[in-house]
């Protein structure tokens, strides 16, 4: 009956159908974050943003949308979000990298509704952080109505999830929780020293599977026909790892364990997209910088367990300041809805200018996840990923007003406003049917009848 009524909310949010159109944005105080601020137009066609600037030429026909007073930015991505899929951890193995969050997509998440109604247009869905080597994460857009393979962000690199510390290591749990017999199925590893053994033995087992495709494909290039190698599912990401074709994104907060992480890649020789929360950064920012990995970080979380003993509010502006790439993230469906006001703690803390601040939730995660050629700054050519706030956008009292994505209409508060009694009302009368329904007996009678 619940899972019944939550379809039919869901569906009445949907709403109706939503359409491209050409769209200009006039009169607003438009942030491109790669071009500056200025008082002007964007004009949107075909899904793109055809221009941007104080004068433009609106194409006839065109949808105008009236920004005076209002403030216009690029989609906010989150670089770290768990919203839309339908199990996060795969945790009974240290290594799970032949699971994927693309095959557990929920596309009736209500919070991809209210990311989506919250300014974020793009989010990098991760796997949990329970195994040294975890799942496969996917990169999705929140066209909010649509199906699980139309959330997908078309052309993103494919990342997986790895993880150091507490979490794979089971603080406190050594068992992991695996339910009554837990006792008898402790898994390796219970400390830091055995997080990092894991996850090299997987790349010495996944350079000798490349080792052995690679000859492989040589002989095959040679015009000779060798049996293949067998595929290995677990192997099969790590290898694509090694031949820079999926992002490592590490789920980090020691200062120490973030050097073994970059240690381990350098050897192996391949690249750490993004560290994860790693809120000791600031310790070792040069060598994040050096190795050219980005970080993506909370604002201001810190002291909320043992591992986070050391961070500090200043952490996102240090590493900025020493060159690395950085991004705010959520890792919360309710957090993930006021990125915006996020990213304005970057002003207070470490006094970054509201462009640097508004870069860390739009074109620093954009060029973390390897997507900032369509999405992340207000320029000709990308998609159309825009948000329209009536205030300062980072500020907290900031509210989104429109959202577009790909050029669509995803999103209009004063429509959502004006229609939700009606929606309220059609809600209320379609969950009283369900309870009619549920409480009359079933047809046809006789022995053994039972009422649903």
């Amino acid at each position: 009956m619940r899972i019944q009524c939550m379809a039919l909310i869901t569906c009445l949010l949907a709403g109706a159908p939503v359409y491209a159109q050409t769209y200009v944005i006039r009169n607003g105080t438009i942030m491109t974050v790669a071009k500056g601020t200025f008082v002007g137009s964007v004009v949107v066609k075909d899904g793109k943003i055809l221009e941007a600037g104080p004068n433009v030429t609106a194409p006839v026909g065109a949808t105008v949308i009236d920004a005076t007073g209002a403030f216009v930015t690029p989609g906010i991505i989150d670089c770290h979000s768990h919203i839309a899929i339908e199990n996060v951890n795969e945790g009974s193995v240290a290594v799970s990298s032949m699971v994927d969050v693309r095959d557990v997509i929920n596309p009736e998440d209500i919070a991809i509704y209210r990311a989506m109604a919250g300014g974020v247009t793009t989010a990098n869905i991760l796997h949990g952080s329970a195994n040294p080597i975890g799942g496969q994460t996917l990169v999705l857009k929140m066209r909010w109505g649509a199906d699980a393979h139309g959330l997908i962000f078309e052309g993103a690199v494919p990342g997986i999830k790895f993880a150091l510390g507490e979490n794979p290591k089971r603080a406190g749990n050594p068992a992991g929780g695996l339910g009554a017999n837990a006792a008898t199925t402790a898994r390796y590893p219970a400390t830091r020293m055995g997080v990092e053994d894991v996850i090299r033995e997987a790349f010495n087992d996944a350079k000798a599977y490349k080792s052995d495709w690679d000859a492989y494909d040589a002989a095959v290039a040679k015009g000779e026909h060798p049996i293949p190698p067998r595929k290995d599912l677990r192997l099969e990401p790590l290898k694509e790892v090694l031949e820079g074709k999926r992002y490592v994104h590490v789920h980090s907060y020691l200062a120490d364990e973030i050097l073994m992480i970059l240690r381990i890649a350098d050897d192996y020789g391949f690249k750490v997209r993004t560290l994860q929360h790693v809120l000791e950064g600031y310790k070792v920012a040069k060598e994040i910088a050096d190795h050219d990995a980005g970080a993506s970080t909370f604002s201001d979380w810190y002291d909320y367990k043992e591992e986070v003993r050391d961070a500090i509010p200043y952490n996102a502006a240090i590493m900025q300041k020493k060159g690395v790439v950085v991004s705010l993230n959520s890792d919360d469906p309710e957090l993930m809805r006021h990125l915006n006001s996020e990213a304005g703690k970057a002003m207070k803390y470490g006094g970054l200018t509201a462009d640097e601040a508004l870069a860390m939730v739009t074109l620093n995660p954009a060029k973390q996840l390897g997507i900032d050629k369509q999405v992340g700054s207000i320029e000709t050519g990308k998609d159309a990923d825009l948000v329209v706030y009536d205030k300062f956008p980072l500020s907290d009292y900031a509210r989104v007003q429109k959202v577009l994505i790909d050029g669509k209409l995803y999103f209009d508060r004063d429509k959502e406003i004006a229609g939700q009694e009606a929606k309220t009302a059609e809600m209320m009368k379609l969950i009283e049917k369900e309870k009619a329904a549920a409480a009359r007996p079933a047809a046809g009678g006789g022995r053994g009848q039972v009422n649903p």
